[in-house]
C-alpha cells in the first residue's frame, strides 16, 4: 500500500470527519467519491484541513518509525490507518472549531465598530470621521454617566472611548497629557498643593509628580469605572494614581470645588467634551469656581474645547469667559493624531495680572527634559501661544 496524497487525505478527511457545524460556515462543496474539491471562496478550510492532518500524519508515521511520506509496513492495513487517521482527524477538528465557536461567542462588540475598525463620528465635528483599525476589544461597559470602551488597536497601542469618542491612546496620549499639565505647572513659581478636574486615565497625574516642588495631587473624577478601567488597561498612563503624593476622589468635580477655598496652587480641568456628563465644565460659573478655589498668584488650564479648525465660535466663548474673571487668559494648542483635526486646544488663566503665561517661570535642564517628557520643552510651552492669522484675529 501507498500512503495517500495530501490531497487525497485533506478531501476524504474533510468529507467524512469534519464536524457539521464546521461543514455548514465552509464556504466548500466537497464531492465524496472522487478526489475533487470544488470551492467557492478559495482555500481557507482546504489549507487549514491540509496543516491539520499534516501534523496528524506526521505523528502517526513517527510512531510507526518510518520517515515521513514512506510507506508504512506491510502489517499496517488499509483499515487501520484510516480508522487511526479517523479517530485524530476527527478529534482535531473538533477541538479546533469548538475553540473557535466559543472565542466567536465570548467576543466583545460595540456599535461603533465594524469590519475591523472603530469610527468615531460626531455632530460636533460633521462631515468627517476617524477611524482606527481594531485588533481586540478589552473591555466595554455603561456606567452611570457614559459608554466606557477600551480596544487594543493596531497601530495606536490601547485605546480608550468615552461616549463614542476617542479620549487617548498609548501611542500619542503624552503630547497630550504634558501639555495640560506642565504649561500650567511651569507658568506658577512654586506649585505645592494641585488638582486635577477629570482625568481619570491618570495620564495628568502621572505629570504632576514629575515636578519635586509639588507636596499633594488630588484627582476628582465623577465616573469610578474610567479610572478602575484604566487602571487594568492603561499602567502606563494610571501609574499617576500609585505615586505617594497622589489622592483620588471619586465625585463631581463642580460640587468638589464648591467646598475649597484659596486651597490650591495649580487647577487643571482634563475633561471630556461639552456635549456630555462634562458639560457644566465649559460654562463661566464653573471658572468661577475655579478662580475662587485658587491661592493668590493661582494658575489653571482647561481643555479649550477641540480646535480653532472646528470649534472657533465655542473657543471665543470661553476666552471671554476666563478674561472676566481672570486678569490673564490666553489660548495655547498641542497637536495630537488621534484628536479631530489633529489639533486641540487649553485655556492657561492666572490670579495674577502679572503674569506671563506665554514664558515659563521655571523650567527643567535639557537633561531633566530629556527624561521626563516625550513632546513638552521651554521652547515648545512658547510656541504653544502662537496661533495662524485666522484664529489670532477671532481670539483678540
Amino acid at each position: 500500500m501507498t500512503v495517500p496524497s495530501p490531497v487525497s487525505v485533506s478531501v476524504w478527511a474533510a468529507s467524512n470527519f469534519l464536524p457539521a457545524k464546521a461543514m455548514a460556515v465552509s464556504p466548500l462543496i466537497l464531492t465524496t467519491g472522487s478526489s475533487c474539491i470544488r470551492r467557492r471562496g478559495r482555500g481557507y478550510l482546504y489549507n487549514r484541513v491540509h496543516q491539520l492532518l499534516q501534523k496528524q500524519w506526521m505523528h502517526l508515521f513517527k510512531k510507526s518509525r518510518l520517515p515521513p511520506f514512506s510507506s508504512p509496513p506491510r502489517n499496517i492495513t488499509t483499515s487501520t490507518f484510516g480508522s487511526s487517521l479517523a479517530f485524530t482527524s476527527r478529534r482535531t477538528f473538533s477541538s479546533f472549531y469548538s475553540s473557535h465557536s466559543k472565542m466567536s461567542s465570548e467576543e466583545i462588540t460595540h456599535p461603533t465598530i465594524k469590519d475591523g475598525w472603530f469610527r468615531e463620528i460626531s455632530d460636533m465635528w460633521p462631515g468627517h470621521a476617524m477611524t482606527l483599525r481594531v485588533e481586540k476589544v478589552l473591555v466595554h461597559e455603561k456606567s452611570k454617566y457614559q459608554d466606557v470602551l477600551i480596544f487594543k488597536s493596531t497601530d495606536f497601542g490601547n485605546v480608550l472611548v468615552l461616549d463614542n469618542v476617542i479620549q487617548c491612546t498609548e501611542r500619542d496620549e503624552f503630547s497630550y497629557q504634558e501639555m495640560i499639565a506642565h504649561l500650567a505647572l511651569n507658568s506658577h513659581p512654586n506649585p505645592k498643593k494641585v488638582l486635577v478636574i477629570g482625568g481619570g486615565d491618570g495620564g495628568v497625574l502621572r505629570e504632576i509628580v514629575k515636578h519635586d516642588c509639588v507636596e499633594e495631587a488630588t484627582l476628582c473624577d465623577i465616573d469610578e469605572a474610567v479610572v478602575r478601567l484604566s487602571k487594568e488597561h492603561l499602567p502606563s498612563m494610571a501609574c499617576g494614581f500609585d505615586h505617594p503624593k497622589s489622592k483620588t476622589h471619586i465625585g463631581d468635580g463642580f460640587k468638589f470645588l464648591n467646598d475649597y477655598k484659596n486651597e490650591f496652587d495649580v487647577i487643571i480641568t482634563d475633561s471630556s467634551d461639552p456635549d456630555g456628563p462634562a458639560e457644566a465644565l465649559f460654562q463661566k460659573s464653573y471658572f468661577q469656581l475655579l478662580h475662587d478655589a485658587l491661592r493668590e498668584g493661582g494658575v489653571i488650564t482647561t481643555q479649550g474645547s477641540e480646535s480653532p479648525w472646528l470649534h472657533l465660535p465655542l473657543i471665543t466663548r470661553l476666552k471671554k469667559d476666563c478674561q472676566a474673571i481672570f486678569p490673564v487668559a490666553e489660548y495655547a494648542y498641542t497637536t495630537i493624531p488621534t484628536y479631530p483635526s489633529g489639533q486641540i486646544g487649553f485655556m492657561v488663566c492666572s490670579k495674577d495680572p502679572k503674569a506671563d503665561v506665554k514664558t515659563p517661570l521655571r523650567s527643567w535642564t535639557k537633561e531633566e527634559e530629556d527624561a521626563k517628557c516625550r513632546y513638552y520643552s521651554a521652547e515648545i510651552h512658547k510656541a504653544s501661544f502662537v496661533l495662524p492669522k485666522f484664529a489670532q484675529k477671532a481670539l483678540e
